[in-house]
Parts: C-alpha cells; structure tokens; sequence
C-alpha cells in the first residue's frame, strides 16, 4: 500500500504476473515445455523456479534468445527441438487476440520458429492480460512475413496488388530491412481495414514465405487475466 494526498491507494495488480501464475497450474511433473517470448514468459519461468521439483523435472524449448538465455541462467534443463516431435504444452504472450483465440504476434520476428513448437504441442496456451482481449482482431498491428530474400519483391507485389489499400514494406532498422537468423526479411502488412483472416492465413501459400504472424486458430486456450479475474478461455469446437 501507499499514500497518495493522504488517501491510502493499493498498489494496481500486474496482470502480466497474474497470468502467469494461473498458468502454472497446468504443469505437471516430467513435462516438456515450449515457452514464448515476453514479460509474461519471463515471470512464469520465475515463478516455475520457485518450486524446485516441478522445475527440475521439466524440459523446455523456446524459439527465443532471451528465453534461453533466462532459463540457462536459472540452470533449467533446455532441450533442441530438432530433437523432439512433440511438446507437452507451449506457452506465449501476444499482442492481441479475439475471443475464437485467433492472435497476433507481430512483434519479435521469430514467428516462424514459435509456430513450429505451437503446432508441436498438445496444449498450445496464449497468455495475455484483458486489455489484449478484443471481440475480433484489429488492424492495429501489421501482418509480418518472413520470407526469404529471392522473393521479398515478388512476395510484396503480389499482396499489394490483391490488398490495394494496404501499406506493404520492409521491416527496417538504421533504413536497413531486418533479418531473421535464417537471413531471411520481415516483410510488413498494414491494414486499415483487417480482411478476412482467412484470407490472411493463405498468404503462408505464397512461393517464399516461411509464415507468418497472424495464429490462426492454433491455441487450444488462453489465460487472460484482468482485474476482476482471470478468465480461461477454450478455443471454439470446429
């Protein structure tokens, strides 16, 4: 608690935490984790470490430095998707996502790799705080493809020439595209107006494109944790 004007004030709830902790409840002894990027990531792998024989018993995976980096840190036994076909359960934050679990998750670039352990687990769980949480996906955030360098130009013009209306171009640092660490681009997609997810999903199909950012119907739930609560969500019944 603390004071402000002299009215005494509790301290507002971190929701990144709390999302979290409601996700290690869906831990068990022995499993192989797949783990994210993010905030959210790096408080569950803090919290996973405070309970020694959980931690130990697990095996993670992650698509992202940062993550290894933490869990090599923390002396947690890390395993090479290369050498596994499936995952217990995969966590990880996004940027947005709707209530069919659809997400984005534009941000770090490292899509591709995420989607592969998501595709390899039996539970794939999105991790988010209720301000993520919209009825349907936003254009406020772009699609991002990777896709390798040889058909960057031909990628782009064919989007551009079936979304006319969109902003299409590279992901740029110092006004140099980004590279993945296959060397491939990051190529963005903005929308004023978000088409059909669908038909956003398809652009995947394109010769040259790895994947992209848009998790179209891949989670099998979602942790979404807001001041009132936390919510878990089931992804809908085909």
């Amino acid at each position: 608690m603390f004071y402000l004007w002299g009215i005494s004030v509790l301290p507002m709830k971190d929701l990144k935490k709390v999302a979290a902790v409601a996700a290690v409840e869906w831990l068990e002894k022995g499993m192989t984790v797949g783990l994210g990027a993010g905030k959210t990531i790096a408080y569950l792998i803090e919290i996973i470490e405070e309970q020694q024989e959980l931690a130990h018993s697990l095996t993670f995976l992650s698509a992202s430095s940062v993550t290894t980096d933490l869990l090599l840190q923390k002396q947690l036994t890390m395993g090479n998707a290369r050498e596994y076909e499936r995952v217990d359960v995969y966590f990880d934050s996004c940027d947005q996502l709707d209530h069919q679990l659809n997400a984005w998750k534009s941000g770090g670039g490292i899509h591709t790799d995420e989607k592969m352990l998501a595709a390899m687990a039996d539970d794939f769980i999105l991790l988010a705080d209720a301000g993520k949480l919209m009825p349907v996906l936003t254009p406020d955030y772009p699609l991002v493809l990777e896709v390798i360098p040889e058909a960057a130009r031909k990628v782009m013009a064919v989007i551009q020439k079936q979304f006319p209306g969109a902003a299409v171009g590279f992901r740029e640092e110092l006004q140099q595209p980004v590279t993945t660490h296959r060397n491939n681009y990051l190529v963005e997609v903005r929308f004023n107006t978000l088409p059909y997810l669908q038909e956003l999903n398809l652009l995947k199909m394109l010769p040259g494109v790895l994947e992209h950012s848009l998790f179209y119907r891949m989670a099998s739930k979602a942790i979404v944790a807001g001041y009132s609560g936390t919510d878990i969500l089931f992804a809908p019944r085909s």
